[in-house]
């Protein structure tokens, strides 16, 4: 059984609905999800600003590949194109960090091989908009960094101000899910 980290975003269409698909289709899988936060783009291509959240899902027949493959079918079926790097989409899911949980110590899947997926993501300990999400339904979380775990409060308490400011907590609720925790 592995337990998935996932970053979702959207800025094309129906924010919200592209965002809510991905719960649905994650259905009993679904531990914990974040409140929505608005976003400014990021990349510096001109575009909208995202709805991001993050939600954390578990399944015993998943291993860190098969999170990967059920995003990337999301994406497909929200209409994603990859036309742009870091341009406009209608759905954004990122798999931030697997944790196995067949291994007694629970530790982070880490694989940096694999052009297709590495583990945890590159660049979500630069992220705000991946860290503040985060935070809010797994205080405690941690991320390896450089071969270290580091609390994701610890990496975000070091971004730039500007970074975390410009990820700001909404009103939208993507379901029930959004006012628990792990």
């Amino acid at each position: 059984m592995t337990r998935a980290v996932l970053s979702i975003g959207s800025n094309l269409g129906d924010r919200l609905a592209h965002l809510r698909s991905v719960l649905d289709a994650l259905g009993e899988r679904v531990v914990a999800v974040s409140p929505v936060y608005t976003t400014a783009p990021w990349g510096g291509v001109d575009q909208d600003d995202y709805l991001n959240a993050v939600v954390v899902a578990e399944d015993p027949d998943f291993d860190d590949y098969a999170w990967l493959r059920l995003g990337q079918e999301l994406e497909q079926a929200a209409g994603r194109v990859r036309e742009i790097r870091w341009g406009a989409r209608t759905l954004d899911v990122d798999v931030v960090q697997c944790t196995d949980s067949t291994d007694s110590t629970g530790a982070a899947i880490a694989r940096d091989t694999d052009p297709a997926l590495i583990l945890p993501h590159p660049q979500a300990h630069n992220r705000a908009f991946v860290l503040i999400p985060w935070l809010a339904v797994e205080p405690s979380a941690q991320l390896l960094v450089d071969g270290v775990d580091r609390p994701i409060a610890e990496l975000l308490a070091g971004l730039d101000r500007s970074e975390k400011d410009g990820v700001v907590r909404t009103d939208l609720v993507l379901g029930e899910e959004s006012a628990g925790s792990c």
